[in-house]
């Protein structure tokens, strides 16, 4: 059998395939970007339609690039956007409203109904995450509750809920099967992570039908076989893990207190806690890593919502800049007496503060505050708020140790500006990874592990190689008065206005 695999990356703003060859290296790839849609205020959604086309036409653009046949390819990986919520007819594969993405807020009420009700102890107690509109078991309750009919057609058996994985893979299938992985399953509010198994108790209180819901399998897994009309043969996947536990994967942290950051549309920092479930009293979120063979391998995670968006913001929004790569070069050159500080609080502040109603803020503007120094201050944020998690990480969990190596991975990591800043701000190590697709990377060895064609867990891990590692230069004092302002800025800017 060839050894070709093939990743799906399906993220929050764009669609990517990617072929890898028998080394694991990239043989082709296709991309495309898709419409981000925001009926209101804070909500965001997107077409589940568009998605499935651009899935479609980027998997075909890799095979065509790779220069390979659909029969060279021994098996599917693949990784998703997580807390995304899709509810479709089990009879059409039409879906009933569009996908709400896991950046979308419509949901703050109801989690703030839920806590003055005592219940998230109850939901963190068995999920490992708090009652926030970021997952996906509120917005999943907002389509019952807000789409004529919906719930109702669900308890009769005639709907189904997936994160974009479980969507995916139903088209893909034809409908045959019905599935997710551990990993996106303990991201929807509904998931008992301890006992490995869909929660009643919590599916009660959200008021959700169990018909509605997938088969949960490991990550490494079958998960069905494509439709051999879709790209010219029959593919099996065997692989499926959310983008963040794709990237942990990906860049073979499998030891207990390995750390992995990826820097995307958000940050989100991941430690692996072994199989130890580590309840957090820092706010971040206890998740589980992956799961192989039926063992569960667990971590501590901390989100960040706004990350590489501020980059695109500064683009987009403010006209700054024309392209995303020039907020290095304008962050080097900005005043280094200016104290500019951004808070990126566009949909609320995520871990370790979790304040749904926070908006963003700038802070320390002054008449010659230009493109330079705002530049300079969103990506600084996005060191910070990596600081935050950090920190929290250590005091929740002492058996990490007080030494951090950081791997990171994502599109922000390409800067040496930012990622030297990242290490002065941490006053830790930050390693840069030789292959940087390791979102897509993680989800490939899942499956081509699975199909034998790719090496072992060991092996995979004896094979990871750093590009570049990015040692702190910066001296103390300077350190510890930009972290103090920029505290004080986070200070300021919670609670909303």
């Amino acid at each position: 059998m060839a050894g070709y695999v093939l990743a799906i990356d399906q993220g929050t703003t764009s669609s990517r395939a990617i072929v890898f060859d028998e080394s694991m290296k990239i043989a082709g790839v296709g991309q495309k970007e898709f419409t981000q849609i925001f009926p209101k205020s804070g909500w965001v959604e997107h077409d589940p339609e568009e998605i499935w086309g651009s899935v479609v036409l980027t998997i075909r653009q890799a095979i065509r690039k790779a220069g390979i046949r659909a029969a060279d390819i021994a098996a599917i990986g693949i990784t998703n956007q997580r807390e995304t919520v899709v509810v479709w007819e089990r009879e059409t594969g039409q879906a009933i409203h569009n996908a709400i993405v896991w950046q979308d807020r419509r949901t703050a009420s109801l989690c703030e109904e839920m806590k003055a009700d005592g219940l998230e102890e109850v939901f963190t107690a068995k999920t490992g995450l708090l009652l926030d509109p970021y997952f996906s078991g509120t917005k999943l309750s907002w389509l019952l509750s807000n789409v004529e009919g919906a719930r109702a057609r669900a308890a009769n058996g005639e709907l189904c809920f997936g994160t974009i994985d479980t969507y995916l893979i139903w088209r893909l299938t034809g409908g045959k099967s019905f599935v997710t992985d551990a990993t996106n399953a303990s991201r929807t509010l509904l998931y008992n992570i301890a006992e490995n198994a869909w929660d009643e108790e919590l599916l009660r209180i959200l008021d959700i039908p169990p018909a509605m819901l997938p088969e949960v399998k490991d990550c490494a897994d079958d998960f069905g076989v494509t439709e051999a009309r879709l790209f010219g043969a029959a593919i099996p996947i065997l692989g499926v893990a959310g983008d963040q536990q794709a990237a942990t994967i990906g860049q073979a942290c499998f030891t207990p207190g390995m750390i992995k950051s990826t820097y995307g549309t958000g940050c989100f920092a991941v430690l692996n806690t072994g199989t130890e479930i580590v309840p957090s009293q820092n706010r971040l979120l206890t998740t589980i890593a992956y799961r192989l063979n039926g063992r569960t391998t667990y971590a501590l995670e901390g989100s960040i919502f706004i990350a590489g968006a501020a980059v695109q913001w500064l683009r987009d929004g403010l006209g700054i800049i024309r392209r995303a790569e020039q907020t290095g070069t304008l962050a080097e050159s900005a005043d280094p007496e200016q104290n500019v500080y951004l808070v990126p609080a566009f949909t609320g502040l995520g871990a370790p503060h979790w304040d749904a109603e926070a908006r963003g803020a700038i802070f320390g503007l002054t008449r010659n505050t230009g493109p330079a120094e705002l530049s300079r201050a969103a990506l600084e944020a996005v060191c910070y708020q990596t600081r935050d998690l950090l920190d929290a990480m250590h005091k929740d969990w002492k058996k990490a140790g007080s030494e951090t190596v950081l791997r990171v991975d994502g599109g922000m990591v390409a800067s040496d500006w930012t990622m030297q800043r990242l290490a002065d701000i941490l006053n830790a190590p930050v390693d840069r990874p030789t292959i940087l697709e390791t979102t897509a990377l993680g989800a490939a060895w899942l499956a081509g592990s699975k199909a034998g064609v790719w090496p072992d867990q060991a092996e995979f891990a004896r094979r990871w190689a750093c590009e570049r590692r990015f040692e702190p230069q910066m001296e103390e004092s300077v350190r510890t008065a930009k972290i103090e302002g920029w505290n004080n800025a986070v200070r300021r800017t919670l609670g909303g206005l």
